[in-house]
């Protein structure tokens, strides 16, 4: 289980890294197939990239797919955002999304259908400001990722009564945000790891808050679409009921955790088990405290001008789905 925090507690995940990927078993890069849709072939779910994912790579090591008659292929993404665009074009069936990237793209894709929560943090983003940048008050620029990143920033500034408007908000990969500290370009970015593991062995910044520390906690959801959701109802309930027992694995034997999860991405086995400690992983029922949780979001993205209009969160927000049929 994730502790409440070593440094405090603040903002998280999901937007964005970039499509660089180590591929292991048979998790591959989505770049290296597009073509099964829900007609044919396994059931493809849309991962990322890092360690926040190593659940559905305990499964897919430990077999415990196979084990429950499923053929399924983990499809790696750098971006939360492309995976649910897979996700609507029919490229994968399911997908693990934050709660952030999720809620941005249901205008657009107003199918979407978040069945229950498997990981939920305060701790795993971390607030970093480069060395020499001593408090909130001396930020002049801060580096963004779009999504999780941004809205993560954006309280922290927020809960240090640091007007919006005066801090300026430099847009990047993750990937660029330890260089772009290094060189001075930022005072600061607001990440999940790896990066700011990056800029602490760098000696470039520090890490002054995570997100827990100001009332911030992401989650991730597993995310389908309506139409498949409808034709594969079974199929869904078993991949929740894998994925229980694969967060149960995480968290018993972070060990296993930090294997599957290198094997699959190329992440250190240290960073994994840093990160279990991170991150309570479990499934659990969406319930009305989330669907408050999700309207919050709903009014930060309206505020910066993402969302025009107020999406439907009672129909994409499957409440007490997972209890009803999957326990």
């Amino acid at each position: 289980m994730a502790s409440l925090s070593k440094f405090g507690r603040t903002a998280l995940v999901s937007a964005a890294l970039l499509l660089t990927v180590a591929t292991g078993a048979c998790s591959r890069p989505a770049t290296q197939s597009t073509a099964d849709s829900a007609g044919s072939g396994p059931l493809r779910i849309a991962v990322g990239i890092d360690a926040s994912y190593a659940p559905f790579f305990v499964a897919e090591q430990e077999g415990m797919f196979d084990a429950a008659g499923l053929d399924v292929e983990l499809v790696q993404f750098g971006r939360g955002g492309e995976a649910v665009d897979a996700l609507s074009t029919g490229q994968v069936q399911i997908a693990g999304s934050s709660d952030t990237t999720t809620i941005a793209q249901l205008r657009q894709n107003p199918s979407l259908r978040a069945m229950y929560a498997y990981e939920a943090s305060g701790d795993y983003i971390k607030v970093v400001l480069r060395n020499g940048v001593d408090s909130p008050a001396a930020i002049k620029k801060m580096g963004i990722v779009p999504g999780l990143s941004q809205i993560s920033t954006d309280k922290y500034l927020a809960a240090n009564s640091i007007a919006p408007g005066s801090v300026e908000m430099i847009s990047a990969t993750p990937t660029d945000m330890p260089a772009l500290l290094s060189r001075g370009d930022i005072d600061g970015f607001v990440l999940w790891e790896p990066w700011p593991a990056t800029a602490l062995d760098q000696g470039t910044g520090h890490v002054v808050a995570v997100t827990g520390d100001y009332g911030w906690f992401y989650h991730h959801w597993a995310i389908t679409t309506a139409p498949w959701l409808s034709a594969n109802e079974e199929t869904a309930r078993t991949v929740a009921k894998v994925l229980d027992e694969a967060t149960r694995k995480v968290e018993s034997d972070p060990g296993v955790a930090a294997s599957a999860t290198k094997a699959a991405v190329n992440v250190s086995e240290d960073q994994t088990i840093a990160a279990v400690d991170e991150i309570d992983f479990a499934v659990v029922n969406l319930e009305a405290a989330d669907v408050e949780s999700a309207q919050s979001i709903v009014d930060f993205y309206k505020s910066i001008g993402v969302l025009s209009e107020q999406p439907d969160l009672e129909s994409a927000m499957l409440l007490n789905w997972y209890k009803d049929g999957a326990q």
